[in-house]
């Protein structure tokens, strides 16, 4: 049961991108990246690992220092994940996004550790009552699952709060340059810090396979939104969270008077490939600018 709470990408070591003056890189996520055999100069990429705050990151972001940062992404895993669990990302959203200008991708990594449940490296940004959970849904109490205000959550959104702030800080950007986004666990929280835990909403959220929880404090801060852009996807045959749980959340930001772009797919707990392509869009208008879109 516990395998099923969360989506894996598999972490490859190598992967090529592009921007728009169509020069190949490779990503290798251990080091940095290398140029492929394409004689065009670009802005070219590493990973490397640092601790942000109280959490440790994975981060992609261009290779020379003098490079000015045009804005700022964040992706969130889901629970039972490893904290690169979505670091190849980045390689679809570099080759689709087509930048002009040079962005940092940043992969946080949850504070707690499942070892102890048996899942050596995996990490929750909460822990879950996972019975709990798993009855409520299949027994169709899904109230129960809309109203959970879990412990630990305001540690979690406080954490990744300082985190985007320091961030920042050090890039020279504002909210009007931030993608937030995250997968499952990570989607709730990315939901969470955008109605109440930082001072400006960031320009984009996108959230794959998340849902409503926290709903008697979602609902009021949720006008804030009104001028993010929100992107939501969500399976029609999720057996982790059903396609129900994920509508209520659009359907109140939409009552909020927030625009949602809501993409259903037949599939189950996971991300499609047209969630990532329009999460590159939004990246790409925070970093190009809105024309660019």
């Amino acid at each position: 049961v516990l395998s099923r709470l969360y989506h894996r990408i598999p972490l490859n070591t190598r992967y090529t991108a592009s921007n728009r003056r169509g020069k190949l890189v490779r990503i290798d996520t251990k080091s940095t990246l290398r140029e492929s055999s394409t004689p065009m100069p670009p802005i070219n990429y590493q990973f490397s690992r640092r601790k942000i705050g109280q959490l440790n990151c994975g981060v992609v972001h261009p290779q020379s220092s003098e490079l000015p940062i045009a804005s700022l992404a964040l992706f969130l895993h889901g629970y039972g994940a490893g904290g690169d669990d979505l670091v190849p990302l980045a390689q679809e959203l570099l080759r689709a996004a087509e930048l002009d200008q040079a962005t940092m991708l940043v992969f946080p990594e949850a504070p707690l550790s499942l070892e102890e449940l048996g899942m050596p490296g995996a990490r929750a940004w909460w822990m879950l009552s996972i019975q709990r959970l798993l009855s409520a849904i299949e027994n169709g109490q899904y109230e129960l699952v809309r109203q959970e205000e879990p412990a630990g959550i305001d540690d979690a959104r406080e954490m990744l709060s300082e985190v985007i702030r320091l961030l920042l800080e050090e890039t020279n950007l504002t909210a009007s340059n931030l993608l937030l986004s995250g997968f499952s666990q990570g989607a709730m929280l990315s939901t969470d810090v955008a109605c109440r835990g930082l001072e400006t909403p960031p320009a984009a959220l996108a959230l794959f396979s998340g849902c409503m929880i926290c709903e008697r404090v979602w609902k009021p801060n949720m006008q804030r939104l009104r001028e993010t852009k929100i992107l939501q996807s969500h399976g029609s045959v999720d057996s982790i969270l059903p396609l129900q749980t994920g509508k209520w959340l659009t359907e109140a930001l939409q009552q909020a008077n927030c625009e949602v772009e809501f993409i259903e797919f037949y599939g189950d707990h996971t991300i499609p490939p047209e969630a990532i392509r329009q999460c590159a869009q939004l990246l790409k208008e925070i970093t190009n600018g809105p024309q660019s879109v």
